[in-house]
């Protein structure tokens, strides 16, 4: 799903640093999964943690947290099987995250995503605060657009 809007060189080496899954999300309970019988069909999750985006393997102690009165909570981590593409895997999943983290008293949430998420979130009422690009291996970088969304609107009806 990355194909159009990367290289094939960007997508190998962004794989491990950066499109991988942060095993703290999965300790923190904040990791969703959606199977059809044994397939995976798409994961994410959202973080009460530092990190905007990447693996945990570079990382050698554990994120400091968040505190969700001055910070926004991270939406992290998404990717959906290229055969369940288009097929609400990723609202199922997005949804999920803002809940979660709507029940956590954060009142904002960030994300980094790919070129390929940003219609994704876009959709979600996400914005656009920043485009810019992450620097890789072999001279790569990788593309992305860090986005946002205040989820005050949303809490204070609860």
């Amino acid at each position: 799903m990355q194909a159009p809007y990367y290289s094939g060189p960007q997508i190998q080496a962004a794989l491990g640093p950066i499109f991988a899954v942060d095993r703290q999300l999965i300790r923190d309970g904040t990791y969703f999964v959606i199977e059809n019988e044994t397939e995976i069909l798409g994961c994410g999750g959202w973080s009460k943690r530092k990190s905007l985006y990447g693996g945990d393997s570079e990382r050698p102690t554990e994120d400091t947290m968040l505190d969700p009165t001055s910070d926004a909570a991270r939406v992290r981590a998404f990717f959906v099987h290229p055969s369940w593409a288009r097929r609400g895997i990723g609202k199922s999943i997005l949804n999920a995250c803002e809940n979660a983290i709507i029940s956590a008293q954060f009142l904002k949430a960030d994300l980094v995503a790919t070129l390929a998420g940003e219609p994704l979130y876009a959709a979600f009422g996400y914005t656009v605060t920043e485009r810019y690009e992450i620097p890789m291996a072999n001279g790569l970088s990788l593309p992305v657009v860090r986005m946002s969304k205040s989820l005050k609107s949303v809490t204070d009806g609860i």
